[in-house]
């Protein structure tokens, strides 16, 4: 697939771009965040805790990000009303900011020349799509998409094996998460609940999880 935008660098957008850059069938031309400018974002691609050290050679030319000979295209646009991904020679944006998951949202990336857009969480209108569950349902004519949440791409494949041997009728979930984003290191106040604001490394946290949602959907 060529021609790929990525709308946010964050957890995702890097872990996405990493596995794009090992396919010769994926090609990253430009990366849209606002938050980073394009040292911190070269550096942010090297080094990662989880996945450790990217060994590819990284260089910066102006705006233009170049890994192992692949020059990719940097932007620090805020607002997506003015991301001309058509002119990038971008065909799919693969939305990673957390901010647009909507139909409406995302329609920004189309007006700015994108043929398809693919969002890396759930979604409340946009089509939800599960390899293995069901993806036989998509359809070329589908320009924006969702690839649901990680909770949901990890229960639904199971429970349609389930649902099919035997029916699902009633189901109750518990999804046990690594640490994200959103964990503070140590203990500090919290807006929400107040057990959100106990550190993450020491402590067992409970959350709510729209999967079970999205599992009914895919």
């Amino acid at each position: 697939m060529s021609g790929l935008g990525i709308n946010g660098f964050g957890r995702i957008g890097r872990v996405f771009l990493r596995n794009c850059l090992w396919r010769k069938d994926a090609q990253v031309v430009a990366i849209n965040d606002p938050s980073m400018d394009p040292k911190y974002l070269a550096y942010m691609l090297r080094h990662d805790s989880t996945h450790g050290i990217y060994n590819k050679k990284i260089s910066l030319e102006g705006n233009t990000l170049v890994v192992d000979g692949k020059k990719i295209k940097l932007l620090k646009e805020s607002d997506p009303k003015k991301l001309k991904w058509g002119e990038l020679g971008v065909k799919t944006v693969v939305e990673c900011s957390g901010r647009f998951t909507t139909l409406k949202d995302c329609q920004v990336h189309l007006d700015g020349g994108a043929k398809k857009v693919v969002i890396s969480a759930p979604s409340a209108d946009a089509p939800m799509f599960v390899c293995g569950v069901n993806l036989h349902k998509y359809k070329p004519d589908m320009k924006i998409i969702s690839n649901a949440s990680c909770t949901t791409n990890c229960l639904a494949p199971l429970a349609k094996v389930v649902h099919d041997k035997y029916q699902i009728v009633e189901g109750l979930m518990t999804t046990v998460h690594a640490a994200t984003a959103t964990q503070k290191i140590i203990d500090g106040p919290s807006n929400k609940a107040w057990r959100d604001g106990r550190s993450g490394m020491c402590n067992i946290i409970p959350a709510s999880t729209g999967a079970a949602k999205a599992v009914g959907k895919v």
